[in-house]
């Protein structure tokens, strides 16, 4: 089976854009469940309500892909995962580095979902010198200062960073000088890095906070159609579209250099 250092996905020398590739596993993700159940065709109005898409906008993805499916039949189930398995780089063994081990980084370590979808955690790796060797979800964890052997030795090109956030951006630095070109980030914190390197962070407080904004407003419209309030006024929309800061929550913005936050694993 070919490493994640032999090959990289073409996606990017094929032209498809960014936003289709960010759906493309929403797609994957539809498209297994249903061949779990053996369903053999989809229409793509049945895909898209799945994947929570237009099925115009789902069309047009596939095109992408050169999927058109057939009139009256729709899309083959088997054809389609095999095919955007195969765009995403699923289709081959991707090693993978986790470093910080506490709560989170242990919980990574056990997710099924990495070696269901072509990832093999590769190490662990923790500063604390009480971790070395012990097995986290069947892994022994290794020391940081090995890291840039284990990159090497396991020809490792992704890495995951579940540190604190005063130390994330010492261990990017690293991984990426040890040869890493993608990383998921999973510090409260922006990372710098090179052209080159791709990163996606993941920051669940974030999405706390922008779930807390919509249940605000929410209870502010219902409120409103409570009291008799017209919250279509000026004043109305206001109050209900900014939120107070929470308690102990800092700033930051939805977009930063390494990119729009993405939703959390699928299970």
């Amino acid at each position: 089976m070919a490493t994640g250092r032999t090959h990289r996905p073409a996606t990017r020398s094929r032209g498809i854009p960014e936003a289709t590739v960010a759906r493309l596993p929403l797609y994957l993700r539809a498209l297994t469940a249903l061949s779990e159940r053996s369903v053999p065709t989809v229409s793509s109005e049945e895909l898209a309500a799945a994947a929570g898409v237009n099925s115009a906008k789902l069309r047009k993805d596939f095109s992408y892909l050169g999927s058109y499916g057939t009139r009256g039949v729709g899309y083959d189930v088997e054809y389609l995962v095999y095919q955007i398995s195969r765009e995403l780089g699923l289709t081959q063994d991707w090693p993978v580095v986790i470093v910080g081990i506490g709560n989170l980084g242990a919980a990574l370590a056990g997710y099924g979902g990495f070696a269901s979808r072509g990832f093999r955690v590769a190490a662990l790796i923790d500063a604390d010198p009480a971790m070395t060797g012990k097995p986290v979800a069947g892994i022994p964890v290794q020391h940081s200062d090995d890291l840039e052997k284990i990159i090497e030795e396991d020809g490792v090109s992704i890495g995951v960073i579940a540190t604190p956030a005063g130390v994330a951006q010492q261990v990017c630095d690293r991984l990426v000088a040890a040869g890493v070109t993608s990383i998921l980030n999973f510090a409260p914190t922006v990372l710098s890095v090179p052209d080159g390197v791709d990163v996606r962070k993941v920051d669940l407080s974030i999405e706390l906070q922008i779930l807390a904004f919509h249940e605000q407003r929410k209870a502010g419209e219902e409120s409103g159609a409570d009291t008799g309030t017209d919250t279509g006024s000026e004043a109305g929309s206001a109050a209900a579209a900014v939120p107070p800061a929470p308690r102990g929550a800092t700033g930051g913005s939805r977009k930063g250099p390494d990119g729009d936050v993405p939703a959390v694993m699928p299970a």
